[in-house]
């Protein structure tokens, strides 16, 4: 899934959680998002209807997390520590787990981050600025 469009990301997730509870095989990929779908439980209902999930404008819903964007953030986030890319990543979501104590809260702490970023580069036309986000979950990390 070099390129997937919102309504595959949305079948992935649905898909895995339809493994797991049925207790099908999971590919690598699978196994990875579905540890993160066991920290959502409150995600069970967005992901228990994959039609529904697809055809959801989760925008429109005001207050309200995008269960598939929230996933994707935590799935990219891991899968940038696993190659350290940004080259640092790794140490510094690492160093920031140890200072939340939780491996879980300093996803959340990295998505601002990575969501800032992404934010940025859309509202000025550039392309990501990777050092930027290094930066950013670097500071958190060294936080008094």
């Amino acid at each position: 899934m070099f390129n997937p469009t919102q309504a595959d990301v949305r079948r992935f997730f649905c898909t895995v959680q339809r493994k797991q509870r049925d207790g099908a095989p999971l590919e690598a990929i699978e196994t990875l998002a579905g540890l993160w779908l066991q920290e959502h439980p409150e995600y069970q209902a967005d992901l228990s209807d994959e039609a529904t999930a697809i055809a959801t404008n989760y925008d429109t819903r005001p207050g309200q997390t995008n269960p598939f964007l929230h996933l994707s953030m935590h799935l990219s986030i891991s899968e940038q520590c696993s190659i350290d890319q940004p080259r640092g990543i790794r140490q510094a979501v690492e160093l920031l787990s140890a200072r939340l104590g939780s491996l879980h809260e300093a996803h959340h702490a990295a998505m601002e981050c990575l969501g800032s970023m992404l934010w940025e580069a859309q509202q000025s036309g550039r392309a990501p600025d990777g050092d930027a986000y290094l930066a950013c979950v670097q500071r958190r990390a060294t936080r008094d």
